[in-house]
């Protein structure tokens, strides 16, 4: 999801160099009749950007999970929490 969200960001032009993009991930497992399986995974994006590009930074964040084939895989069978902390440089 990490490099989908860093092409969505350098379509908007806003600049995605690895230093300034990273991605912690969680999620739950559960048991469901009586089998383990992945409930919901929650991923929280720190971004650093150019002043003024926090707009389309959010607009990237917002869209990317559709062209996302991680993200598109799930869909539907695991619940998918995105939050980005997003700073202006």
């Amino acid at each position: 999801m990490l490099g989908t969200l860093a092409r969505a960001l350098e379509v908007r032009k806003v600049p995605a160099p690895r230093d300034k993009i990273s991605a912690q991930v969680e999620g739950d497992i559960e048991a469901i009749d009586n089998v383990l399986r992945i409930t919901r995974i929650r991923v929280r994006y720190d971004l650093t950007v150019p002043r003024g590009m926090r707009e389309a930074a959010e607009r990237a964040v917002a869209k990317h999970p559709k062209g996302c084939p991680a993200a598109n895989s799930v869909a539907g069978c695991i619940d998918l929490d995105i939050a980005a902390n997003i700073t202006e440089e």
